[in-house]
């Protein structure tokens, strides 16, 4: 018997609501299969099934609250686990709606009566269903069909890409075949497990019948306006015991499902005017209208969601960089021979603010509420431009790595930043970032922080420029520094210091060597 917990959702988070279960006492499930929905102050999550096999138990109902490691339901694992501890077939049990349901069906079926199918035979129907991106993650956009009906397809070949709010992810075909029908159209919002198209498997000879004209599929609207009733238990909860509108809060949740973060977040004195132009504006004669893609949307919501929320402000600096250049041109060809990778101005930045942060935890740190959480390890994020938008993967431990290992990681992020490859995980969980806007020629900007991380350091281009040194006027490679902070958490004096800790480990890198 295996027993199913309820996972670390961050470390500020240590419990969270029963919201939905997704299966029932009896299903049989396959590994990596959402079976129940979790509701912290934060976010909804999805639980997968660690393993094939039947739901033997149901131990937490919805409404509860559960903490971190609890456990909520045990399964049997294996092919050949049996529903013995499930009602009898036959009888009549309540699904997790609590409607009436028939126990003598052998288990929930998928979208068109069946679960979707892997190693079909020849010629049979294979159902291309939306993967699951990440606990946090439930829904997602068609972004583009990089095949079209009628195309034969090799099984694990990309065949639509989808866009999530972090990332953008393909998904391949389940097995070699011929795309029979596209059921999610370009634009579409789709949820984890919804049928995106049919593949016929295996080598179909002669060319596919012309396929029936696409349904109508009937729109539901984002439920924005939620009454109380409709509401799950946990997100009902907050809005009694707060007086809020339930129909003034706006889900983020599955649906449009309003979630107990939702709630929680919800600003009555921010509502928004009832009357609002509802129509967009007409287009003129040169100009276009291109749906925003779930990523940009979500870059664009954090970033103002940042600036309203925190209490920015940056400090600037500048940084003679002779020194980190000096090692750079004396060890290049030794460090790219003994490592396999260049030496780049990225690892010493690393490694200077791990020294700066260590002297400021403030920097390290986030507000959570009215606390104070400080973070005694050093996840550094790194932000990346892609033609989507910008991620911000996360080098993990950086205290603990050397430069060789920061480059590798750094330059392995770079490229599957731009290949859609990036895992959801790989993006989440830092507590400070650096962002280099020098690489676009940048000479001065402002950062934007990163929520919930108090502390962005932005780097810029490196420009020779006179400078006094010993009462003599010379010519030093010099770049300007920038650090934005939440001065909330953050003092001024907390902040300059940060940064002349970051100068000095740069302007003379033995610093970081001695651990001074």
């Amino acid at each position: 018997m295996t027993d199913i917990v309820v996972p670390a959702a961050g470390e500020s988070v240590t419990e969270a609501d029963i919201g939905e279960w997704l299966v029932k006492v009896g299903d049989r499930v396959k590994a990596d299969q959402p079976i129940v929905s979790l509701e912290t102050d934060k976010a909804a999550m999805d639980v997968p099934a660690p393993a094939d096999g039947v739901i033997t138990s149901i131990d937490a109902q919805e409404g509860d609250t559960v903490s971190v490691g609890d456990v909520i339901a045990k399964m049997e694992e294996g092919d050949a686990a049996t529903a013995k501890d499930a009602p009898k077939s036959g009888g009549i049990e309540q699904d997790s709606k609590g409607k009436a349901k028939d126990a003598g069906n052998g288990g929930s079926a998928g979208a068109d009566g069946g679960a979707a199918a892997s190693g079909k035979a020849e010629g049979e129907e294979v159902e291309i269903v939306a993967p699951s991106s990440g606990e946090s993650v439930t829904e997602a956009d068609i972004g583009e069909w990089l095949v079209k009906v009628g195309d034969y397809v090799n099984a694990d070949d990309p065949i639509v890409s989808l866009e999530t709010d972090k990332a953008a992810v393909d998904v391949p075909a389940p097995t070699s075949g011929t795309l029979k029908e596209i059921k999610a159209q370009e634009g579409d919002t789709v949820a984890v497990g919804d049928v995106l198209g049919i593949l016929v498997s295996g080598e179909v000879s002669g060319k596919p019948s012309a396929p029936a004209p696409a349904e109508q599929k009937e729109q539901t609207p984002q439920q924005t306006n939620q009454k109380l009733s409709t509401l799950s238990p946990a997100p009902r909860r907050v809005v009694e015991e707060r007086g809020l509108d339930a129909s003034q809060i706006e889900g983020t949740g599955k649906d449009g499902r309003v979630t107990k973060g939702d709630a929680l977040a919800h600003q009555p004195q921010q509502a928004k005017p009832a009357a609002r132009p509802a129509e967009p504006r007409s287009l003129e004669e040169r100009e276009e209208r291109v749906k925003m893609s779930r990523l940009r949307q979500t870059i664009a919501r954090r970033l103002k969601e940042s600036q309203d929320t925190a209490a920015q402000l940056t400090t600037f600096n500048d940084v003679d960089m002779t020194a980190v250049m000096e090692a750079r041109s004396q060890y290049k060809e030794l460090f790219e021979k003994k490592h396999g990778v260049k030496l780049g101005f990225m690892s010493f930045f690393v490694k200077a603010c791990v020294q700066a942060l260590r002297e400021v935890p403030d920097v390290n740190a986030e507000i959570d509420g009215t606390d104070i959480i400080y973070k005694n390890h050093y996840d550094i994020g790194i932000a990346v431009g892609t033609e989507k938008g910008l991620v911000v993967p996360v080098l993990r431990d950086a205290e603990a790595k050397s430069l060789a290992q920061i480059e590798k990681d750094i330059n392995d992020f770079g490229r599957r930043a731009r290949t859609g490859d990036l895992k959801l995980d790989e993006m989440q969980g830092g507590t400070f970032t650096i962002t280099n806007g020098g690489v676009y020629g940048s000479l001065m900007s402002t950062p934007i922080l990163n929520m919930p991380q108090s502390g962005i350091l932005g780097m810029h281009r490196i420009e020779k420029r006179p400078v006094v040194v010993g009462d003599q006027v010379v010519v030093r490679p010099m770049m300007y520094l920038a650090l934005s902070y939440d001065h909330r958490i953050v003092d001024g004096k907390g902040a300059v210091t940060f940064l002349v800790r970051v100068k000095e480990n740069l302007e003379d890198p033995q610093r970081l060597l001695l651990d001074l």
